[in-house]
């Protein structure tokens, strides 16, 4: 297994839309291991692949934030198929954007079939943070971030501090 490196905002890879996995093969067992591994490291509770760079429709997500044993979820092609009218909000944070938080309104419940780490087809609901989370990385696979939900100014003010931020770093 490999920890991948993290892709930070603003970087134009994170707004792509990502592509379809045609199958749960191998290959994709193994990207889905190293991004469980790269969110763990980071730490973080849940990653998407084009957070690392790799276009494809690919999250795992995590929200045991280490207290007991783990309970990775893993999800290609990840697809709501049922969503309440009931929301809740929850402050997010991103790894792809370091120490930026704010509250993101989202609904309390949801429905989401995928294909898992065996290529099979599978249907879960889902309620609070783990909903919270499932729609997260699933905006990261159509270029969304969490920051887009928020206001114009706010999130300027976070990209702004981020482009800085990179650019202290690159120097």
């Amino acid at each position: 297994m490999a920890i991948l490196p993290i892709i930070i905002a603003p970087d134009p890879k994170l707004r792509k839309k990502a592509e379809a996995v045609t199958a749960v093969d191998p290959e994709i067992v193994e990207l889905m291991e190293n991004m469980l591994e790269t969110m763990y490291l980071a730490p973080g509770i849940g990653l998407a692949a084009p957070q690392i760079g790799v276009s494809k429709r690919v999250i795992v997500l995590d929200i045991s934030k280490g207290e007991g044993s783990p309970d990775p979820i893993c999800m290609a092609n990840p697809k709501i198929t049922w969503c309440s009218d009931e929301t809740v909000t929850y402050e997010e944070g991103c790894l792809s954007l370091p120490k930026q938080y704010d509250q993101v309104t989202r609904p309390a419940k949801i429905r989401v079939s995928f294909l898992n780490k065996k290529n099979v087809q599978e249907e879960c609901e889902a309620n609070g943070l783990l909903a919270t989370c499932i729609r997260h990385e699933m905006d990261h696979l159509t270029g969304t971030l969490f920051v887009d939900h928020l206001s114009h100014l706010k999130r300027t003010m976070i990209l702004r501090k981020l482009k800085k931020l990179k650019k202290l770093n690159a120097s």
